[in-house]
């Protein structure tokens, strides 16, 4: 098993092994005394694995109680989250109790949402169950939900007691859940990782769960070392957005329907990247293809980039945005939004 430490305000332990999620109470009981633990899942999920968790947590004296709402996008709203908070009641959850985010990232996102907001706060551990989520969205401490106005647009800042990421679930994930996952590797090596993208180029979506033992820890650490400097997502945090501006934007466009986080990512990298570091551009998609990530869609570029108008990133009338010069290197860059619209004209 690899340990990764976190050392945020509160620290935390990233722990990745195969076997872990069996293991999960053993783990887990050291770090809190609660009473009751409340596994927040989703109908794709709990089949495989609720049951699994619950005995593990019920073999070291937690009482366990298990939510599952909708799977997808679709599901991280205001409504999932105040029918959380009425079941976390009527199970009389405390302040001293705990909540597992077992799922991917949209479940990971609303959990730790309700854990930072829920009785004013109380701990939530993260168990990945996606390559997304365990590469990505399970570290850092980002939780949130969407609007209908824009992804993520209401949430907070909540670090779990510790992450617990076991590559031997990714092994019952859909092909097409895989292929989602590998748009955030593939961001990871472009931002900060030269090896890694490398790697990647020498892989496909076939082969490359061979790799996952290496590959989930870079991806791992890359982000603890970001988030360590930039706890609050004010500076050098925000390269972990690279293809997000306009991904956020590809998802929007198509209502959550069409195409998933990871794909939309890998569409916004390569645009960005034609558009910014031209020089880069066939190489990039190059690696996108070979995961059977898109490297564009259909979507009118103008209104994309209104879109963007509605992104976290923005400040004022300026937008922030990721641009990779070269392999491994981000940059964050800033301009007028009807400057960042004539980029891409």
């Amino acid at each position: 098993m690899k340990t990764i430490h976190v050392p945020v305000a509160q620290a935390y332990d990233v722990l990745i092994g195969r076997g872990l999620l069996a293991q999960c109470g053993r783990t887990i009981r050291p770090l809190t005394r609660a009473a009751a633990c409340a596994v927040i899942t989703d109908d794709n999920v709990a089949p495989l694995y609720a049951e699994t968790v619950r005995r593990s947590l019920e073999a070291e004296g937690f009482r366990v109680e298990t939510y599952v709402f909708p799977h997808g996008e679709g599901s991280k709203n205001a409504q999932t989250l105040l029918s959380i908070y009425s079941f976390l009641c009527e199970r009389e959850i405390t302040r001293s109790d705990c909540l597992i985010a077992l799922g991917g990232g949209v479940v990971g996102d609303i959990t730790g949402f309700a854990a930072a907001t829920f009785l004013r706060g109380l701990p939530y551990v993260q168990i990945p169950t996606s390559l997304l989520a365990q590469v990505d969205s399970s570290v850092g401490g980002k939780t949130a939900i969407d609007l209908p106005e824009g992804k993520n647009l209401v949430g907070a800042f909540k670090q779990p007691l510790a992450v617990l990421c076991d590559p031997d679930v990714l092994s019952t994930l859909p092909r097409e859940f895989l292929i989602d996952g590998m748009g955030e590797v593939i961001k990871y090596g472009m931002i900060a990782d030269a090896h890694l993208f490398s790697l990647l180029e020498g892989c496909t979506i076939d082969n490359v769960a061979a790799h996952f033992d290496e590959i989930i820890p870079a991806c791992v650490g890359i982000k603890r070392d970001v988030v360590a400097e930039d706890e609050m997502d004010t500076g050098l945090r925000m390269i972990l957005n690279f293809g997000h501006t306009l991904g956020h934007a590809i998802e929007a466009h198509y209502h959550y329907g069409t195409y998933t986080h990871g794909c939309a990512v890998a569409a916004g990298m390569c645009l960005m990247t034609k558009h910014c570091a031209p020089a880069l551009y066939e190489r990039l998609c190059a690696c996108v293809r070979r995961y059977g990530l898109p490297e564009q869609t259909d979507a009118p570029i103008k209104a994309l980039t209104a879109l963007c108008g509605g992104d976290k990133k923005r400040a004022g009338s300026r937008i922030r945005y990721i641009v990779c010069p070269e392999v491994g290197k981000a940059e964050i860059r800033e301009a007028a939004l009807a400057d960042f619209t004539a980029i891409f004209a």
